[in-house]
């Protein structure tokens, strides 16, 4: 085992003197990548913070056309999870719970495609608090990114209606399926405000953490199981979900209309009157406030226990180091935002942490891809922190101390780079 650590220590220098720097942080993305593969425990929760806030950076900072097409997607398959379960507990006689069960273990496929197949759903996305409160998102990312996806999910659940509408798959064992669907659409509709947040907050609670659980998973065995459970269970509980319910509630309008589903529901046109746009957006309101604050005390609660002290530490040193650079330049600190972006505060936050943190300046040195991923740096900064261009971090945020320029010199010496 020490010699195949040995060859992989000397494939990566051999390989990595040939390589630009850009190339370098691929390549050891690279073998991140496969170290993890190899390594069969989960990952502490502690590394799970660190790639739940690096995925909110990433999701901020995503190309807006693609985070749409991926939010349809989501809708889409949070949808498909959504009919799935209508059809299991179509006319089910094993009791109450155990229909209850069945209908949550199926309703496990929409996240699992969520998941796996790769797609932006806004619930999980309440995640992304953890980033913003790091400071290395703004909120404006934060809401744009929320809003993009809560809006391209409807679009997404709403085209599955469509389809789901024209295919008759409601018509389905003599229009049965289609008074399941009815009768799970009009008990959503008509619940009152404060249940209907409350179950937000219990549904999204447990999604996020199913979410969170696959930071911690490694293979698509473990993801699939992370999910089982949390997922499960709030569907048998019968919490309420925004996104699913984008799916629910438009099915049961569409079944409103249809005399002979009507008919096998046992249920006549006044008692689903509910049933409209009115009802539909009375049942989002609460669920999706009560999405946001559930999902929003995961995120934080596990940023106040693995990043907070951490990150407070980098601030504050960051802080003396962004007065020094503003008084340079003669500008006031809450002229700032107008004087340095995103990604300069960025790797003023770096550079002051690297200066202070012996045990982070250590890791940026073994491994900068990792010790970098959660910051929101281009590729170009990555690449001259990873190589040690001195003269160009100075140019974006003035000239550094004497033991960072000492370090950065002997980047440059490195054949590591």
């Amino acid at each position: 085992m020490a010699n195949l650590k040995l060859s992989g220590r000397e494939i990566q220098r051999s390989e990595s003197e040939k390589l630009p720097p850009m190339e370098v942080s691929r390549f050891q993305a690279a073998l991140d990548e496969l170290k993890s593969c190899a390594t069969p425990d989960c990952r502490p929760p502690a590394e799970m913070a660190l790639k739940m806030e690096g995925i909110g950076v990433t999701k901020a900072n995503g190309n807006i056309f693609t985070i749409s097409l991926l939010g349809i997607l989501a809708g889409f398959f949070i949808g498909l999870g959504a009919m799935f379960c209508t059809l299991v507990t179509t006319d089910i006689q094993v009791g109450f719970g155990l229909s209850k069960l069945l209908g949550g273990i199926v309703f496990c496929l929409g996240l699992i495609l969520v998941v796996l197949a790769g797609a932006e759903l806004f619930t999980g996305n309440a995640l992304m608090v953890a980033s913003r409160a790091s400071g290395k998102i703004k909120l404006g990312q934060l809401f744009q990114n929320w809003g993009i996806v809560y809006f391209t999910n409807l679009v997404g659940a709403l085209l599955l209606v469509l389809v789901v509408f024209y295919s008759q798959f409601w018509a389905l064992d003599a229009y049965k399926v289609g008074a399941n669907a009815l009768l799970i659409a009009n008990a959503k509709v008509n619940l009152a405000f404060w249940p209907a947040f409350a179950r937000g907050i219990l549904c999204n609670t447990l999604v996020c953490l199913a979410v969170w659980l696959c930071f911690g998973a490694r293979t698509t065995i473990d993801k699939i199981f992370a999910i089982l459970f949390p997922i499960t269970a709030f569907v048998a509980c019968g919490f309420e979900h925004s996104i699913a319910n984008m799916y629910f509630i438009p099915v049961g309008i569409a079944m409103a209309g249809q005399a002979k589903v009507l008919e096998i529901a046992g249920v006549t046109a006044s008692q689903v009157a509910n049933l409209n746009i009115a009802g539909f957006t009375g049942n989002l309101v609460p669920v999706t406030l009560g999405n946001i604050v559930g999902g929003t005390f995961v995120g934080s609660i596990y940023w106040l226990v693995y990043l907070r002290k951490e990150r407070a530490t980098e601030a504050v040193a960051a802080r003396s180091w962004l007065k020094g650079v503003l008084s340079k330049l003669r500008v006031q600190p809450e002229q700032a935002a107008a004087y340095l972006d995103v990604e300069t505060k960025a790797l003023i936050s770096v550079l002051a942490r690297a200066r202070d943190d012996t045990k982070f300046l250590a890791k940026l040195a073994d491994n900068p891809y990792q010790a970098l991923k959660a910051y929101n740096l281009t590729p170009e900064a990555k690449a001259a922190l990873e190589s040690g261009d001195i003269r160009w971090l100075e140019s974006r945020v003035g000239t550094l101390d004497e033991p960072l320029r000492t370090w950065l010199t002997s980047r440059l010496t490195q054949e590591k780079w």
